[in-house]
């Protein structure tokens, strides 16, 4: 995993998009969240801050090196215990039933496998556990949609893994979660992300 030209251009605009509408968003991921909690995809650990008090530990996975070394440098900062690992969420590095809660924000669209991460996700949650999920999909519109799969032909290459055609929700439920609350939406910070406009957030069940 490494794109150090979509890594550099990330780091560069994801403050910009927090103070558009993200950061607000991520801040109704994560209310609530306690316990042990397991966050993949962490970038540059701009959501480390966002943690409420009751989280007694944050595993954050992030596998691009040069994400990873700036979520480092933002976990010696947070408030709570932040612990950065180098690993995917195709191979989490944890036994079984490990975390009360698992996070995924803005990563499903660019991870490698979005079934095996999911299953890996269900693996290492406790039975009842809860995964928190705040992701681009792919649109109901029917337009929209072919629009999404005709730029997905070049779309992941240029955009670090990213693609904009994924059911997302589809691939929660077949990992065996059960979804409790899910919020649809459209978030475009800015033209060129006409395409991955289209968001769930929400809250699904480890059965």
């Amino acid at each position: 995993m490494h794109h150090p030209l979509a890594a550099r251009i990330f780091a560069r605009e994801v403050g910009r998009i927090d103070t558009l509408g993200a950061a607000a968003h991520r801040e109704r991921l994560l209310e609530g969240v306690a316990g042990r909690v397991l966050e993949i995809g962490a970038g540059t650990g701009i959501s480390f801050n966002d943690y409420p008090s009751t989280v007694l530990e944050l595993i954050a996975l992030e596998p691009e090196s040069y994400l990873r070394e700036r979520a480092t440098q933002a976990a010696a900062l947070a408030p709570g215990p932040v612990t950065v690992v180098d690993a995917t969420a195709e191979q989490i590095p944890f036994p079984d039933a490990s975390f009360d809660v698992a996070i995924t924000a803005r990563v499903l669209c660019s991870v490698c496998d979005p079934a095996a991460a999911l299953a890996e996700l269900h693996r290492v949650l406790q039975p009842g556990g809860e995964l928190r999920f705040y992701e681009h999909v792919a649109s109901t519109n029917p337009r929209l949609a072919r629009c999404q799969r005709a730029l997905d032909l070049a779309w992941p290459t240029l955009a670090g893994g990213c693609h904009s055609s994924r059911d997302t929700l589809r691939t929660i439920t077949r990992a065996g979660f059960a979804i409790e609350q899910c919020e649809r939406f459209r978030f475009r910070p800015n033209i060129l992300a006409a395409p991955t406009s289209p968001y769930v957030l929400g809250r699904a069940r480890r059965a």
